[in-house]
């Protein structure tokens, strides 16, 4: 690495990126050698299955800012973006996906407006996401919503994970004791001072997305469960409609008994029980979420697993070698 200190870490999760790589390499050295000051490329393989990793492996032969974090297991995009902000080491740290749906030429612009505005979060607002299919722009629109209401906070719409934070903000984070943090909530939650630049999202420069609906909407859930505790409350207002409705069915059919109109049957009982089971297992359910993350936070298990980094051990060829030597079905 040519400085011990960059202004600007450029942190990218990857996960089975092999197709895109080419055309990364190709937009974003130029790009960010041209911006005149001291940088590094922060690489988070998240356990790719392809060739990802020994792409990478040989281009920091030939870009020197260029730095290979492997991850020991596929931890999850949000993990990959912990990973980077323990390992960045910049004044600044963008953090960007492989795939140039956001454009790094916008880089120069968040890192200008960080500058002349002195603040210390610019976050990338997608203007245009025409690119996204309809069903995804919708249900991005309402988790933002979604999230507004039930976080109590602004967040920025249409701004995903392409921003530029400060080292303040990155200090910060790091120093959270969670784990499992959703940083499009996390950051704007801290409340350092920011502002926004806007951009036109692209199609996506090769390969296919890994973020499936599954993916979204786990990413959702655990925006929901980690910021806010309107679920439970949910539950308890479920339950009281519960009630509500169980009270009905009961001065209804006092009302059938002392009419002498009652008529022995089963549908009035299927459905009372019906609800009733319903919103307990419902209420159970979110109850078992947040027990669940309890849990989990009580185990005090690292939420990823660094098994190389270029930087610390450029010489560390038994794990490079590792990979080179795994099928892509093994790796």
């Amino acid at each position: 690495m040519p400085t011990s200190h960059p202004v600007l870490s450029v942190v990218v999760p990857m996960y089975d990126e092999e197709d895109v790589l080419p055309i990364f390499f190709e937009r974003m050295h130029p790009l960010l050698d041209g911006l005149g000051i001291s940088y590094e490329v922060l690489v988070v393989d998240d356990g790719s299955r392809d060739g990802t990793a020994t792409l990478l492996r040989e281009a920091t032969g030939t870009w020197p800012q260029l730095r290979l974090v492997r991850l020991l297991r596929n931890s999850g995009h949000q993990a990959a973006l912990s990973a980077g902000f323990r390992r960045a080491r910049g004044d600044y740290l963008v953090t960007i996906d492989a795939d140039l749906q956001d454009p790094p030429e916008a880089i120069a612009e968040l890192l200008a407006t960080a500058r002349e505005k002195d603040v210390d979060v610019v976050y990338g607002v997608r203007s245009d996401r025409s690119s996204d299919s309809w069903p995804k722009r919708t249900t991005a629109r309402m988790y933002y919503r979604l999230m507004c209401r039930l976080v109590g906070m602004d967040i920025p719409f249409d701004a995903g994970d392409f921003r530029l934070v400060s080292r303040r903000v990155v200090d910060a984070v790091n120093g959270l004791p969670e784990d499992g943090r959703v940083f499009r909530l996390v950051i704007p939650w801290l409340g350092f001072p920011s502002a926004q630049v806007k951009y036109v999202r692209a199609e996506r420069a090769a390969g296919v997305t890994k973020y499936n609906w599954s993916k979204m909407f786990r990413l959702a859930f655990d925006s929901v469960t980690a910021f806010s505790a309107a679920p439970l409350r949910l539950a308890t207002w479920l339950g009281l409609l519960g009630g509500l409705v169980c009270g009905l069915f009961v001065v209804g059919a006092l009302v059938v008994k002392l009419s002498g109109n009652s008529v022995p049957g089963w549908t009035s009982t299927v459905l009372a029980v019906g609800i009733i089971g319903a919103i307990q297992l419902l209420c159970l359910g979110l109850l078992g979420e947040y027990v669940a993350r309890l849990f989990q936070s009580s185990q005090r298990r690292p939420q990823f697993l660094v098994g190389y980094d270029s930087l610390e051990d450029p010489g560390h060829h038994s794990y490079a070698e590792a990979i080179d030597g795994q099928s892509p079905e093994q790796r």
